[in-house]
């Protein structure tokens, strides 16, 4: 049974500029307005959740009991960062070293939004904005030691009558490898898949689609019973279809990346880091299981000898049934979830039918298991709240701030009109989906929920 532990109180009763008196706030994926002045009514704490695990690494073992945690390396431990022992002992009280890696990845996805062209009347619209050379330079992160080998699009197989034009891949995420420099530092040649959430009308269509479908992904064993959302397929395999010179599956993409640098650095330790937010994190465990299940990451030829698959997970939704989360396990796919029990993706889909009603008693496994959502690997969880600014329980900046920054107020920035215009297009969207899609109890829902958050930032 998961563990749960309150972490010391954490300060955000507001998000403030430091010589400023009104309240903004940050954010990534989720939009937010400026909040009201004054003080708010919130809840602070940090919780850690993990499943129990046989044993701990020893080199652990010897540097926590023994030595202060500066004394250890990230080059000496990073297999035990990334998961190789299901982060056992490494969650309660979070470590440093692991906590400085969530905070690192997360800067990785975010610089996916910071990156995105949300111009319409740009040639880039719904495109980077940069070149693969300059884009992380460009976001602040030219310090980072990767380099963007690969620009990642995605195109969902959905129809949606209320926008013209067909269907089009768009700029979903990257691929990059680090460097020489940073190998000496983190201690072997990381792969590193990043993606982004949701903010096309696709992609808002695709997260709605929670029916679950085998997933089919090995040619060789199909495996029917490994299920998976319907939406989220959707994106991770659809392809321009209509166009000869189209683009392929964000799938296609994305498996011939990963065997062309596993190739290229063979006889490299090597690990494979998946990052997402939200629907972001939806795909990097899809693409993380995908791997696993065709071995790409195995690298000798009795297929024994297996490069670490790790996925750091912002804010995801569930993805696939019990067979699917099993599947995962037995591949070896190491899952860290981080994730705000206030954020209502994190419930989603199956909010009813989950993981916690499968099993009648603890022992009995119920008839409809099988239809299970079911969420993979380890919960980090966190516990934060503004009820002047509800729309920060899925911040992906609010998410890395509170890790940074667990027991002082987090200060941060924001474009307002950059803010205000993502956040009507998501409220437009859906207000114009209620007339094609009314037979949907969900949609109703979502509206007032954005009309609350809204009504709530703007009162």
């Amino acid at each position: 049974m998961a563990s749960k532990v309150l972490m010391p109180s954490l300060n955000l009763n507001n998000v403030t500029f430091p010589g400023d008196n009104k309240t903004q706030s940050h954010s990534f994926g989720q939009v937010s307005f400026p909040n009201k002045t004054g003080v708010s009514s919130s809840r602070q704490s940090v919780i850690t959740r993990s499943r129990a695990v046989a044993v701990k690494p020893a080199a652990l073992m010897a540097t926590s009991t023994a030595k202060p945690a500066t004394s250890y390396t990230l080059s000496h431990l990073w297999r035990e960062v990334q998961g190789s022992n299901n982060w056992e002992n490494l969650l309660e009280p979070l470590d440093p070293l692991l906590r400085n890696e969530i905070i690192r990845y997360g800067e990785f996805v975010a610089a996916c939004y910071k990156a995105f062209n949300l111009d319409s009347s740009s040639k880039r619209y719904l495109n980077c904005k940069y070149g693969k050379k300059n884009m992380l330079k460009e976001v602040g992160m030219e310090n980072s030691g990767y380099e963007v080998s690969k620009y990642i699009y995605a195109t969902p197989d959905v129809n949606i009558p209320i926008q013209n034009g067909a269907t089009c891949g768009r700029w979903i995420g990257y691929v990059a490898v680090s460097s020489d420099e940073a190998v000496k530092r983190i201690g072997r040649r990381d792969l590193l898949i990043t993606f982004r959430g949701t903010v096309t009308n696709h992609e808002w269509v695709a997260n709605f689609m929670s029916s679950l479908t085998p997933a089919r992904l090995d040619p060789h064993n199909p495996r029917p019973q490994v299920k998976v959302e319907s939406g989220f397929l959707s994106l991770y395999t659809s392809e321009e279809a209509d166009s000869k010179f189209g683009l392929e599956s964000c799938r296609q993409q994305l498996l011939s990346e990963v065997s062309r640098l596993v190739n290229k650095y063979k006889g490299e330790e090597l690990s494979i880091t998946l990052a997402g937010h939200s629907m972001g994190s939806a795909l990097a465990l899809l693409l993380a299981y995908d791997i696993a299940e065709l071995g790409l990451n195995r690298t000798d030829t009795n297929h024994q000898d297996q490069i670490p698959i790790t996925v750091f997970s912002f804010g995801g939704p569930r993805v696939g049934n019990s067979s699917f989360k099993q599947r995962c396990e037995e591949l070896g796919v190491k899952v860290l979830r981080i994730a705000n029990v206030n954020d209502p993706i994190t419930k989603l889909p199956g909010v009813f039918f989950n993981e916690n009603l499968r099993v009648l008693g603890g022992r009995y496994e119920l008839p409809w298991s099988c239809s299970c959502y079911a969420h993979v690997g380890v919960e980090l969880a966190l516990d934060f709240f503004n009820v002047q600014n509800p729309s920060c329980v899925h911040d992906l900046e609010t998410y890395i701030s509170l890790l940074r920054w667990p027991k002082r107020s987090v200060h941060s920035k924001i474009d307002e009109n950059d803010g205000v215009d993502l956040w009507n297009r998501a409220r437009g969207f859906l207000l114009n989906a209620q007339n094609f899609y009314t037979c949907l109890p969900w949609i109703g829902a979502a509206i007032d929920s954005v009309n609350m958050v809204q009504s709530q930032n703007l009162s």
